[in-house]
């Protein structure tokens, strides 16, 4: 299967240039644009968040003209990796998106609400005058959406497949949430270059771990969780705790959550509180977001499918292994606001899972200056978000243009994230040929540091924490 863009020409000796423009020394962003004589691709294509000088990254100009990009290849369907796609078709961006067909089909229901939100916050911005642009414009839109989905083009997960003449890739299972993988590229010299994109834990309650690492000669690893480690035992213990705590004094539980895969796997566990007596029949589940409703739909399709990325005990479950019956789905504004009206003990899933924005904003407005109440973080929480404000110990939180008081309990469970560990990245890597070069991005600064020196300590790879906009020979 070619997928060569006209006028492209095939092969050259010279080796490619691979240079990073997002995801480096932060968990957000990841680009990675490997360049040669004949063809530009970019690895990943996602949004900044986070800090405001990171966002504003997402308006800065690319080193090299969208138009110039020959494919694009997204390892999995988080906006941090898919979420600028639009951003770069608006500037004329034309070639294929691989990916795999789940990552296409949820990519597409994560673009559409990424261009939703900017532009309903733009709408706001301008009718209250609380930004510095005037008027203030979304990124993107819908119809730029519109556009993106056309280029998909999906591949089958193990097949390798040629881009244009000389470059080849193979996708492989990534275990991180639904369609995610790693991406291995073959290149015109025949020098190797490996992604891990976001690797997942074996401990993941749905999905089967990640198929190994069968090595490259660059390898490009996310560093995540590069100076942690999980403790699930610990944390679905936790998570019980704050639930019971938290219904005892007749409070709400707000759990902040990632449409994509978080939601599913929080439900999963809240399913689990249910059949053993731990969340009450009569304590409603509300799932608050339209994205993540739309995500379940896939992964319910997944499951009665009995797609080969999911646990047999996931399948053998079916559709019980995500619905803590009962819950109730809120679509409509009119439902998110008709919750927002309720009182008494209940459990709100809602996005976006760093409190960056969405309708969990609401909820925490209302329910952070009662103590009855808990905000439980369930994944990582990058620096400049309201969720790593809250689990930093945060007073007060600024929501719409003004500071809420934080009296509600905060229960951080990060082990909930579908990123390896240390240990899981390190047991992923072991066995495999060393790469030359292993280029550790997708991490705060210090996670990948610790990372690079375990790597080196552990298994004596050579690895290197690079810089944003940062070039360097595939080799």
């Amino acid at each position: 299967m070619t997928r060569t863009p006209p006028g492209a020409t095939p092969s050259s000796s010279r080796p490619a240039l691979l240079r990073f423009l997002g995801g480096v020394r932060t968990v957000t962003g990841s680009k990675f644009l490997v360049e040669s004589d004949h063809a530009r691709i970019l690895v990943d294509c996602g949004l900044f968040q986070g800090f405001a000088d990171l966002r504003r990254r997402n308006w800065a100009k690319l080193p090299c003209d969208a138009s110039d990009i020959h494919a694009v290849v997204i390892t999995h369907a988080h906006l941090d990796h898919c979420g600028y796609l639009p951003r770069l078709v608006r500037h004329g961006f034309r070639g294929p998106i691989l990916t795999s067909t789940p990552t296409a089909r949820l990519a597409e229901i994560v673009l559409r609400d990424s261009a939703k939100l900017q532009m309903e916050a733009a709408q706001h911005a301008n009718e209250h005058g609380w930004s510095k642009h005037h008027p203030a414009a979304p990124l993107y839109d819908d119809e730029d959406v519109d556009q993106t989905v056309k280029f998909f083009d999906p591949v089958d997960v193990g097949s390798e497949v040629e881009i244009m003449g000389g470059t080849l890739l193979k996708l492989h299972h990534g275990g991180h949430i639904l369609g995610s993988a790693w991406a291995h590229l073959t290149l015109e010299d025949g020098h190797t270059l490996a992604v891990s994109g976001d690797l997942g834990r074996p401990g993941h309650p749905l999905l089967l771990p990640p198929e190994p690492f069968s090595g490259a000669d660059v390898l490009l690893m996310e560093s995540t969780y590069g100076d942690r480690r999980h403790d699930t035992d610990t944390a679905r213990a936790e998570f019980a705790a704050v639930v019971t705590r938290t219904l005892a004094r007749g409070g709400t539980v707000v759990i902040p959550a990632f449409a994509i895969d978080r939601t599913e796997v929080v439900l999963h566990e809240l399913a689990a509180l249910r059949r053993d007596g731990t969340l009450p029949r009569h304590v409603p589940v509300y799932v608050d977001s339209p994205m993540a409703l739309a995500a379940l739909q896939v992964y319910r399709d997944a499951l009665r499918g009995r797609s080969p990325e999911l646990r047999p005990e996931a399948l053998a479950q079916g559709e019980a292994a995500i619905s803590p019956e009962p819950f109730l789905a809120a679509r409509s504004v009119e439902e998110s606001i008709e919750i927002n009206n309720t009182s008494g003990p209940a459990v709100i899933v809602s996005s976006a899972g760093m409190a960056t924005g969405g309708r969990v904003l609401h909820h925490l407005h209302r329910t952070l200056p009662d103590s009855r109440n808990a905000v439980v973080i369930v994944g990582f929480a990058a620096a400049g978000t309201r969720a790593r404000d809250l689990v930093d110990g945060a007073r007060t939180l600024k929501m719409f243009g003004e500071y809420i008081p934080v009296r509600a309990e905060v229960a951080d469970v990060p082990h909930f994230s579908a990123h390896a560990d240390a240990d899981q990245i390190i047991d992923w890597l072991r066995g495999a040929p060393a790469p030359h070069t292993t280029y550790l991005v997708h991490g705060e600064e210090s996670a990948a540091e610790t990372l690079r020196d375990r790597l080196d300590r552990e298994l004596g790879w050579t690895a290197v924490v690079p810089r944003s906009g940062e070039g360097v020979l595939v080799r």
